[in-house]
């Protein structure tokens, strides 16, 4: 089982702060039922260093025992504008062309023009576009047809198993339960910052079902 989400990199963004704090995430994850990792680093401001963050992602590696690590990226809309779309082939997930994207948690439904923009290049590049935590959005929130019509243009919605606990900014647990509700997630993700996530990600996994039926793929 595949964990889709997560801040493990020792020292790089507010996740993991060093190496023990990252191998301490490593085992609770195990200890959750995780198979494989991937590890998504936030691209925005202040935390990008994209040199830094593959460093890290080498130093887990080596002492991760073997356990599947992929690298990824947690892209911040805002970010990917201001670094400009040729960064797109350096933020998908290593190997693949599975591309995490986040949004404002602040938007409003007009962002969402700009947002489809963006969307559509790049699935025109090839990519699988996932939209971390739809719950967290204040659009969403406000109405949930949005998070319709992102699974209607081909997008992947993925929930942060925090959600179970009100969520990062304390209002997630609702949105959250009408989007599986209505059958609108793909994938549940840790969206581990800490240990204490990966006990939320087991609670999440036990209670709730995506559309395919798998908490994480």
């Amino acid at each position: 089982m595949r964990d889709m989400h997560c801040h493990i990199l020792p020292g790089v963004d507010d996740g993991a702060r060093n190496l023990q704090e990252s191998l301490a995430m490593l085992e609770a994850a195990k200890a959750a039922g995780i198979t494989s990792i991937v590890c998504t680093p936030h691209v925005r401001d202040p935390y990008f260093d994209y040199d830094a963050m593959w460093d890290a992602y080498d130093l887990l590696c080596a002492h991760a025992n073997g356990f599947p690590i992929q690298m990824g990226w947690e892209v911040n809309h805002s970010k990917l504008m201001e670094l400009g779309m040729e960064w797109a082939d350096y933020l998908c997930f290593e190997g693949g062309k599975e591309f995490l994207l986040e949004l404002s948690s602040r938007c409003q439904k007009h962002h969402f023009q700009e947002y489809e923009r963006t969307i559509f290049e790049l699935q025109s590049r090839g990519y699988q576009v996932i939209i971390a935590h739809p719950e967290r959005y204040r659009a969403i929130q406000d109405d949930i047809e949005i998070a319709r019509d992102l699974v209607k243009m081909g997008c992947k919605l993925q929930a942060s198993a925090d959600f179970v606990a009100g969520g990062r900014l304390g209002r997630e647990k609702k949105p959250a339960k009408r989007l599986f509700e209505e059958n609108l997630y793909t994938y549940i993700a840790s969206d581990a910052h800490n240990v204490e996530h990966y006990q939320l990600f087991a609670e999440a996994r036990s209670t709730y079902r995506t559309r395919g039926k798998h908490a994480a793929l």
